[in-house]
This record gives structure tokens, C-alpha cells and sequence, in this order.
């Protein structure tokens, strides 16, 4: 999201010009991305903040919760810990990543971790990736998304506790908050009790909660889930050739179950609607939240993620030895002859060398800069239906503090808005005691990725006047405008449709030194930034296995990789 270079756009060639719209920019419930901002503040500006005055908390934040005794999170810590104890490498390998989202950092740290000496590249001027943000000239900033760390995402809590910054996450009460369309300004909260284990916490919540189901919806939808609570993984699995939409009619679960609960889960996962959105998406993610005491339970990072995340990961990497690079865009990957990569040619002219080459950018980016002799092998040719889905995330600085919201993520239920927050509440550095900045995800957002921020702003209004009746007028004739900024990604996560699963690659690719790391490669998370951080493990622990193959001379002919998949 960030701009790249000088150079017009329109003296490019299409392909370039295509790849530049790709990639300028770049939300995560389960939430990675691809694109700059198309940032307009609006006329009326507050003060520059002063940097100097300390971060502040007013909202009362919830106690880590109990990860450590977990099963996934006992398995992840295992996963960090072989890294750490491999056997160090008689040559270190130079192992050269493309992108640094949370898929190459992780790739790069863990590799640095066992030994190696990795050279992360990236082609803006901002890490993170889907993860990005900005800071304007008013001192605030401005995200690619709402990010939300769950309970459930044990490799990314802990990346957090191997980096020493556990505290910086603010963590909320159990509970999941939904606004209430039929009642303009209300709520309806499903609340996970303590005292409760995995899955009766859940359960309680759902049968507490008579606002938004009947008691004989509540009873259907849980008898069409036995066959998921009884068939486990397997057949969760198998569920992927069906949308939200069909697998509900399947099961004879009513379809107010679907309107009052999974078109807005549905959107907060993979940003589109249930009749898109494959049903494993969600059997997964519940499965997640229901199975684990605190799998549902959230936390807000306390501040912006470039700085309070991407560094530590970064200054990990440098103290081990390895390198980061910003501003370094690959323009091309060029090959030996026998089909082998020869280098990273970048877009300043310059070329990289490795002993092995990482791909750690959006699918959508790879398929622009596949090489042609590639194309046909199976295992790439599978990429074609793995496509990013179009994101918007709105921010809006208002002129008072609005009183109808929680210190905590919102689920709006509105035909154009997922989720949203009010981040002076929610977040440390953001935080202000007398004006509300909401940021808010705009989804399904296909139809409005080419509109006009003013249009999206509009819009947005239009739906906030609904969720604070009393505060907020489309008009602005209540709660006022300070600015805002609108940032859209034409490709952030990949479609989660059904039958993509199959299409999903391993990490280590059939090309001798050549692997795949992001959140649509394989790995049980799916688009989100536990997925991009497992994927980044998985793809180091390929290299590290790969170590004795890699360091030999005498690289596989294309001819023999073309028969894999």
C-alpha cells in the first residue's frame, strides 16, 4: 500500500502495469493482501498529534488467557522449538524471500533460527504486507485491515512469546458482539463464561443467547453439526465442494440461521457471502473457536502492526545474521537451463543470487511472474482458480467520542460493513479520550473496489446511521467528519469457494530451490495471519530438511519435475 518509484504507470508495459495494481496495497478475522492506498483525507483536519505523549489506557483489558497447556499450542511451540535445536549447518545457506507479510517473515526468522542466512526482500516501503499501515500527516494511522489475534492461533501467540512481546497484545472479554438490524443501536452478545471448559463454554454462549435464534433453530442447526462433531477433520474436509449456502439446505438447518449468524461470519472470514464461501471455511473455524476454552477470545494489537510487530520479527532476523531489504520489487524470475532459478531480477536493474528462493507474495503476484516453461506443471497450473477476493478497509475520525460501541470487535450485520471497532477504545496507541476513529471493513466489496472513496464514504454513513441512531446522520448532521482514509485491496485473501482445497500447494515446490510460502498454501488455518505464519514454518522446515540437497551441486532437469504435482 505504498507507492512504488517514480515511474508512470502508464509508460509500463501492461504486464508491469498489472503487477503495480496487484501490488499497491493491501483484513484478517481469520484476515493477508495485495495494494497501495487510494488515500483521501477530507478537508476538515485535527491538530498534529504530539508524538512525545505516552501511550495511554483507559479500557480495561482482560488477563492473558491460559494458551500454554493447549494441544496446538504445545504442537507449535515444538514446531518453533526444532528450529532452534537443529544441527547448525557446516555453510549456512543464503535462502532469498520475496515479500515481507507475515508468511516471509516467518519464513526468515525461522530459517534464521536454524542456522541460515536469509534475504528478505520487499517491494515497498512498508512491512507487512496485508498487514501494513501508514502514518498521515496528522500523526494517526491508517491499517490495510482490522486484524484480530485469537486464542486459536497458536503459531502466531507463539511468535509473540518468542519475541518477548506478549504484552502487546490486549486481549477482551469472551465474547462475540453482533448489532441487531431489526433494532437500530442494539446489541447482541454471545458471552463465554470462565468457569466453563471447551466446548460446553461455547454451547453456554449459544443457548444464552435468545435475541438472535429460536430455540428450535438452535436445536436444527445443532443436530445438522453432529455429523461434524462425530466425523471430525475428515469430514470437515469433505465439505469443501459445498458453499455455506447449500451445506445448510443439506442438513435442513434453517435459513434464518444463515442471515442471523453466518452471512455475518461468513463475511468476517473470507470477506464475501454465504453462497460463496466454502462450508469447510467455517466448519474449520468453528471447530477452532468450539474446542479450545479460549479459541474465540480476541485481542487487539496494541498499536500500529509495522512497528509493533514486523520490527521484532525484523531485528530477530538481523541479530541471527540475515537481512531485510524495502524497496526491492522483483521484476522477474529468471531461470538456468534446466529450468532451475538463477536469480531475482529486480526492478532497479539488480539481480539476487541464493542457494534457494522463496515466493512469500499474494498468489495473484506469483501467477503474474510465473515463468513461461512453468506454467504447465501441474502443481503451478493449479493456481489458476486461487484467486485474491477484493477488500476495502474505511477509517473515520469523528468529531466527539460516540457512546453505542464496546471496547471490542464489532460484528455490523449490514448488507455493505463485516466488522468494525472503534479504535480510540480498543487500541493503546490509537487511543482518545474526546473523538472516536472507527475502522471499519467494507465487504463483499467487488462492486465498489473501483467506486470513488467519497461514494464508499457515503455508503459507510449510510450504514453508521443505522448502528448509532442517536449519534451518527448520513448527513453529518450529528456526529461530523474529520477526515478519513479509505484503503482498497483488488486481492487480499484468496476466494475461499468450494473445491480450492485441492488446488492449495505444499511449500516445497517440484523445482529443485524453489519454495512457496502465504496463507493459501497448505496448512489447516486457511487466509488468515495464523495460516500466513504457519505457512512460513512450514516452508522453513522444508528448506532445513532440504539442507544436504541444497548444498550439493547438480540441480534436477526440468524434464524431471514436470511429472510431479
Amino acid at each position: 500500500m505504498v507507492v512504488f518509484g517514480n515511474v508512470s504507470a502508464a509508460n509500463l508495459p501492461y504486464h508491469n502495469r498489472v503487477l503495480e495494481a496487484l501490488t499497491s496495497g493491501g483484513c484478517d478475522l481469520m484476515g493477508h493482501s495485495v495494494r497501495v492506498p487510494t488515500s483521501q483525507a477530507f478537508k476538515i483536519r485535527t491538530g498534529r498529534r504530539n508524538s512525545a505523549v505516552p501511550l495511554q489506557v483507559v479500557c480495561v483489558d482482560i488477563p492473558r488467557p491460559e494458551l500454554e497447556n493447549t494441544v496446538n499450542f504445545l504442537e507449535a511451540a515444538s514446531l518453533s522449538a526444532s528450529f532452534r535445536s537443529a544441527p547448525r549447518p557446516a555453510k549456512p545457506l543464503k535462502v532469498v524471500i520475496a515479500g515481507a507479510g507475515l508468511a516471509g517473515l516467518s519464513t526468515a526468522k525461522y530459517l534464521a533460527d536454524a542456522g541460515h542466512k536469509p534475504l528478505l526482500l520487499e517491494a515497498r516501503d512498508v512491512l507487512g504486507g496485508k498487514i501494513a499501515a501508514w502514518k498521515d500527516e496528522d500523526g494517526d494511522w491508517y491499517e490495510t485491515g482490522l486484524h484480530i489475534f485469537f486464542g486459536a492461533y497458536p503459531n502466531v501467540q507463539n511468535l509473540f512469546g518468542e519475541l518477548g512481546i506478549n504484552d502487546r497484545l490486549q486481549w477482551k472479554e469472551h465474547s462475540m458482539i453482533f448489532a441487531m438490524p431489526s433494532k437500530p443501536g442494539e446489541f447482541s452478545r454471545f458471552d463465554f463464561p470462565d468457569v466453563l471448559p471447551a466446548p460446553l463454554n461455547g454451547i453456554w454462549a449459544i443457548l444464552r443467547n435468545n435475541e438472535m435464534l429460536t430455540w428450535p433453530e438452535k436445536i436444527k442447526f445443532a443436530i445438522g453439526l453432529l455429523p461434524a462433531m462425530v466425523g471430525g477433520q475428515a469430514y470437515v474436509e469433505a465439505q469443501d465442494g459445498l458453499s455455506v449456502k447449500e451445506w445448510m439446505q443439506k442438513q435442513g438447518v434453517p435459513e434464518r440461521v444463515t442471515e442471523e449468524v453466518f452471512i455475518a461470519m461468513s463475511k468476517a472470514l473470507n470477506f464475501i457471502n454465504p453462497d460463496e464461501l466454502s462450508m469447510q471455511c467455517i466448519l474449520i473455524a468453528l471447530n477452532r473457536f468450539l474446542q479450545e476454552k479460549h479459541g474465540s477470545k480476541m485481542a487487539f494489537l496494541d498499536g500500529n502492526p509495522p512497528e509493533r510487530l514486523c520490527m521484532p520479527i525484523v531485528e530477530h532476523i538481523r541479530s541471527l545474521g540475515g537481512e531485510v531489504q524495502l524497496n526491492s520489487r522483483i521484476k522477474k524470475i529468471e531461470l538456468n537451463n534446466d529450468g532451475t532459478v538463477k536469480n531475482f531480477l529486480l526492478t532497479n536493474g539488480s539481480t539476487v543470487e541464493g542457494d534457494a528462493y522463496v515466493f512469500a507474495a499474494p498468489v495473484d503476484i506469483l501467477k503474474l511472474l510465473l515463468p513461461d516453461p512453468w506454467k504447465e506443471i501441474p502443481y503451478f497450473k493449479k493456481l489458476d482458480k486461487l484467486v485474491g477476493v477484493p477488500v476495502i478497509n474505511v477509517h473515520i475520525w469523528f468529531d466527539r467520542k460516540l457512546q453505542n460501541t464496546y471496547d471490542h470487535l464489532l460484528f455490523s450485520r449490514s448488507n455493505l460493513l463485516s466488522v468494525y471497532a472503534d479504535m480510540s477504545l480498543t487500541c493503546k496507541e490509537y487511543y482518545d479520550p474526546n473523538r472516536s476513529m472507527l475502522e471499519l471493513v467494507f465487504a463483499p466489496a467487488e462492486e465498489w473496489i473501483s467506486r470513488s472513496d467519497s461514494d464508499i464514504i457515503d455508503a459507510t454513513m449510510k450504514e453508521l446511521e443505522k448502528l448509532f441512531p442517536n449519534e451518527i446522520a448520513a448527513d453529518q448532521s450529528k456526529a461530523k467528519i474529520l477526515k478519513y482514509h479509505v484503503v482498497k485491496t483488488p486481492r487480499s485473501v484468496y476466494k475461499t469457494i468450494p473445491n480450492c482445497e485441492p488446488c492449495r500447494p505444499l511449500q516445497r515446490s517440484p523445482i529443485k530451490g524453489f519454495y512457496l510460502a502465504g496463507d493459501y498454501t497448505k496448512q489447516k488455518y486457511l487466509a488468515s495471519m495464523e495460516g500466513a505464519v504457519l505457512s512460513g514454518k512450514f516452508c522453513s522446515q522444508s528448506i532445513v530438511q532440504d539442507y544436504e540437497l541444497l548444498a550439493a551441486s547438480g540441480p534436477r532437469k526440468l524434464s524431471e519435475v514436470t511429472v510431479s504435482s
